[in-house]
């Protein structure tokens, strides 16, 4: 019997046996796609393996990978085991390799990672790509360790597949709070004084410290034990894609890349394999025709952690 959720618990836990309307609007795809356009905006069930091949190249012009990390993880009951490092450099070529054909010439990937498995994910990406940046976010989340640091920080590199590329600077600067604020002739000099109280908008780094993972009392959250913060997710899509452009997700888990890019104005498309996730990104999808809040992004902006 289900256990009866507190009165601010909002995690999104349907159920198989419930949430069947869900799981129906998804598709599976078995046979080679002439164009993207017929699937766009769906779910596909299966394996990222075999249905990539089946998509059409040259089609996608974002995409967002949250692959599983080298650490023994059970998905839905589909259990990834932990490999020797030339294993996992093998896989991690392998589905980089299916994935690089779907990409237009000016795209751009986005690949999330440990930090041990991002010793191994930059190196790949540079055989296959123009490398960027790494961007590091603090998770705010880990476990204490007796004979080491907690670990509470991620990476995510940033690729291009040329030197024409999309980076929209203006739609990711962060809002911060303006400490010490600097007059000239009277004027705030490069800062805002509003009723709320005094903020920059700053160029955006490769450390941010303003993410927060989703818990149980946000409307975002599900049990997916890897799931990212849509906040994250908008950041990257915000700048490295435009509205209207296709965003492609080879391991969608709950479904936050597709969320995030319907809220914000794009296609989307996205592989998993198990259903109950499916389940989960599909429901997500539907609230977010209600709902297009990301929590942290308002009014067209990022503001820092507990700035508002």
């Amino acid at each position: 019997m289900k256990s009866k959720k507190a009165p601010n618990n909002r995690t999104i836990d349907t159920p198989l046996s419930e949430g069947k309307r869900f799981l129906e609007k998804c598709i599976r795809i078995e046979e080679k796609q002439g164009s993207i356009e017929p699937i766009l905006d769906k779910t596909v069930v299966g394996d990222t393996f075999a249905i990539c091949p089946l998509l059409p190249e040259n089609s996608v012009d974002l995409v967002i990978a949250d692959p599983p990390y080298n650490l023994k993880k059970d998905f839905d009951g589909s259990r990834f085991l932990k490999k020797d490092t030339a294993s996992y450099e093998e896989y991690t070529r392998k589905w980089l390799s299916l994935v690089y054909p779907m990409l237009r010439d000016d795209g751009s990937v986005y690949v999330c990672c440990d930090f041990l498995t991002s010793l191994i994910i930059g190196r790949v990406m540079g055989d296959f790509l123009k490398v960027r940046s790494r961007i590091t976010w603090q998770r705010e989340k880990g476990r204490g360790a007796r004979a080491n640091w907690k670990n509470s920080l991620e990476d995510i590199w940033f690729a291009t597949k040329s030197d024409e590329y999309t980076f929209n600077l203006d739609e990711v600067k962060m809002r911060r709070r303006v400490i010490a604020p600097y007059r000239v002739d009277g004027r705030p000099k490069d800062w805002q004084e509003t009723a709320k109280g005094n903020f920059r908008d700053t160029c955006p780094s490769n450390f941010w410290d303003d993410i927060t993972v989703p818990f149980w009392s946000m409307p975002e959250n599900t049990p997916h034990p890897t799931q990212k913060p849509e906040k994250l997710i908008a950041k990257i899509m915000l700048a490295s894609s435009n509205a209207g452009d296709i965003v492609f997700d080879p391991f969608l888990g709950s479904g936050t890349t597709s969320v995030v890019a319907k809220k914000l104005g794009r296609h989307y498309l996205g592989i998993e394999q198990s259903e109950q996730y499916c389940l989960w990104a599909e429901q997500r999808l539907e609230m977010a025709d209600i709902n297009k809040e990301i929590q942290g992004f308002v009014d067209g902006v990022f503001w820092e952690r507990n700035a508002l």
